[in-house]
């Protein structure tokens, strides 16, 4: 029975640290594991531009602790009013590595997305030119869209003709949660797609069943279990199209156990663990190596980590139920099963 696994330092391809004490919190439990993330844009307000995007990763750099390496890999928030020759400037210059298209609406402080995308033609256009990836929440945000069927009906209504009035442009799928999700990802060049280590674990039985969980509500939410297992065969398949990008988002508890509670899983502390516990349980603790840490990179187009890290497996592992930051105490994802693999 295999003990130890020895892979490349994996990279987070999709990540949420916030700002000011709650970034200073988060950070860490990144860093720990991960060489790169790319961040996410949607602070209030946005990072629209790439002074924004300069002076988000000097604040992300001053907050690391000393001794860790860890390299953010920044984004630019889609707008309507976002200018194409600031993004062309950004890119080349090797600051931004993405552009993050977020439907008005459709997640935490995403009220500044795009509605018109007829408004965005130039951006979209400058992007396809320069290779420059476009990542995407996809979902419609329409109200009689059923929330369970918001990811399928973007596909079919949004995501596909947008692609076809653009070829060439490079498009990720973030964090997919349906099979209509991970055929559509194959189905094309050009294309990728993100999946989270919550939706390879959870439901939506893991948040309905027993009475409101509410630290296992995302967004884009948790679906049938169908779909899970459609997720768990994408990303253990070996292909290429499918790779890590946590989507570990961050919110306080009062914030989380609320009449309106926040969307998102933090899930940077333990991920590691769980997913060698998925892979493991799966089978194929020999494709961890690929969708953690080199799938990614190849789409980026950036090199694989030189560093390696290694897990071992063990007694169960006790990571802490919440992390503590200056903005207040964030719970750590549980999985509902022991962990037995830890980063040596």
């Amino acid at each position: 029975m295999q003990q130890t696994l020895t892979l490349r330092r994996p990279d987070d391809w999709h990540l949420h640290l916030r700002d000011g004490a709650m970034l200073e919190g988060v950070l860490p439990e990144t860093a720990r594991h991960f060489a790169r993330a790319i961040i996410m844009p949607n602070l209030v307000p946005p990072v629209v531009t790439g002074d924004h995007a300069r002076a988000y990763r000097d604040r992300i750099l001053a907050a690391l602790p000393e001794g860790m390496a860890f390299e953010p890999l920044m984004t630019l928030y889609l707008t309507e009013g976002t200018d194409a020759a600031d993004v062309r400037a950004a890119a080349e210059s090797g600051l931004v590595k993405a552009v993050k298209l977020y439907p008005a609406g459709a997640t935490t402080n995403s009220h500044g997305g795009v509605r018109d995308f007829d408004k965005v033609r130039g951006v979209l256009e400058t992007m396809a030119e320069i290779g420059l990836p476009l990542c995407i929440h996809g979902e419609v945000t329409t109200p009689e869209v059923d929330i369970f069927d918001r990811e399928a009906v973007f596909i079919d209504t949004v995501l596909d003709p947008l692609r076809r009035a653009n070829p060439g442009l490079r498009v990720v799928m973030e964090h997919i949660t349906t099979e209509q999700g991970v055929a559509y990802a194959r189905s094309g060049t050009d294309l990728a797609a993100t999946i989270t280590t919550h939706h390879l674990v959870i439901n939506r039985n893991h948040i309905l069943v027993g009475g409101i969980k509410p630290h296992y509500y995302c967004l884009p939410v948790a679906k049938r279990e169908q779909h899970r297992l459609a997720l768990r065969e994408a990303a253990m398949s070996g292909d290429a199209t499918f790779f890590l990008g946590t989507d570990s988002a961050p919110h306080v508890d009062a914030l989380k156990e609320h009449a309106c509670g926040c969307a998102g899983c933090f899930t940077a502390t333990n991920t590691m663990s769980v997913l060698a516990e998925v892979f493991e349980q799966d089978g194929k603790l020999d494709r961890l190596e690929g969708f953690a840490s080199l799938h990614g990179p190849a789409f980026y187009r950036l090199p694989v980590n030189e560093a390696t890290i290694t897990l071992t497996k063990g007694a169960p592992v006790e990571y802490p139920t919440k992390i503590e930051t200056g903005a207040g105490p964030v719970t750590v994802f549980d999985p509902g099963f022991p962990l037995h693999w830890t980063v040596k």
